[in-house]
């Protein structure tokens, strides 16, 4: 096995731009105000990462995504196995001929006994992969580049702790991540998810200005933390306004995706749910019903308990032997939305 060789890269200018590392920015955090002006970290810092390496017993093993042995891909069911270990060797041979000049038959026995530099423990191959990253892109180019792929193939595995595998796994992360692989069609994808459910939003949103002013102020109480100042006399185009900025994430909810997705809960309703929530908001503001000290939302004139939470609260007075109640809280709270 050889034990000198020299990694040579290629100049980012040079690389197709399809695949990329990119800061990620989180609309719900803040990152000392550097969101603003789209960085990640302050200009001219870098954070470089080695591949990771797990140690278990003496036995080092780094996180490739190029290794059959792994627990991961143990863990995986027969036929899956089978087929990843079909497309890890496949690839190992493909980088072992152009970077080693070692030719190997992928269904040998003896495979990995005859890998010379991408063997799981050659330390003085993998301890080298590391990666560089900043708040311009960095290009990866696998199709032409055979490190590229070695690093994009780490990535996806988790090799590197910094980096997301994806937009999305950067969006759900609970480690917070500074960058993430931007492989173009899947970040679109992503993206696009947001767009498809803000447009469905608007949609219901135009249906409800066109033809249920009623409907739009029920559906604007419940979503909006304001909710008193939704009447019968609010103009439509004030409604509309508000509705669509809480859509956009400018409401109590910052994050868009699930600020349309409220909204678009809401207008799922059925008009009774719509209208008993937003008496529970309304009535909790003008403290017809409040919350007590043990924890219950009672009526303030009886002490009646509703429930503990708005939920119960809506379960509770749904119900038909309630009425009086429901009928009461209505009397008192209808005057106001005149």
């Amino acid at each position: 096995m050889k034990d000198e060789y020299t990694i040579v890269e290629k100049y980012q200018q040079g690389k197709n731009q399809t695949i990329a590392i990119r800061p990620y920015f989180n609309d719900d955090r803040q990152n000392m105000g550097l969101e603003n002006y789209a960085m990640s970290l302050h200009e001219g810092v870098w954070h470089e990462e080695s591949l990771a390496c797990l140690e278990m017993n003496g036995v080092k093993r780094y996180v490739t995504g190029l290794n059959e042995f792994a627990p991961e891909v143990k863990k995986l069911p027969p036929g899956e196995r089978e087929i990843k270990i079909k497309q890890i060797r496949a690839l190992v041979a493909e980088l072992e001929a152009e970077l080693a000049s070692n030719i190997l038959d992928t269904e040998d026995k003896d495979f990995w006994n005859k890998v010379t530099l991408l063997k799981p423990d050659n330390d003085k191959f993998w301890s080298r992969i590391s990666l560089r990253c900043g708040n311009d892109p960095l290009y990866l180019d696998p199709a032409k580049d055979p490190y590229d792929r070695v690093k994009l193939e780490a990535v996806l595995a988790g090799g590197f702790s910094m980096i997301a595998k994806s937009l999305k796994a950067a969006k759900t992360s609970a480690i917070p991540k500074k960058f993430y692989l931007d492989q173009l069609e899947e970040t679109i994808t992503t993206r696009t998810e947001y767009t498809k459910i803000r447009n469905k939003a608007l949609v219901q949103l135009e249906k409800m200005y066109d033809k249920d002013k009623t409907k739009l102020m029920y559906v604007a109480k419940v979503v909006d933390s304001d909710s008193v100042q939704y009447t019968k006399s609010t103009p439509l185009d004030i409604m509309y306004e508000n509705m669509d900025a809480f859509i956009s994430g400018e409401g109590t909810e910052s994050n868009r995706k699930r600020a349309a997705e409220m909204f678009l809960d809401s207008c799922k309703a059925s008009m009774i749910d719509l209208k008993i929530r937003a008496l529970i908001k309304d009535a909790m503001f003008y403290r017809f019903i409040t919350p007590k000290p043990s924890g219950w939302i009672e009526t303030l004139d009886s002490g009646l308990k509703l429930g503990k939470v708005p939920s119960e609260v809506l379960t509770f007075l749904k119900n038909p032997e309630q009425d009086d109640v429901l009928t009461s809280l209505m009397d008192k709270i209808e005057p106001y939305w005149k």
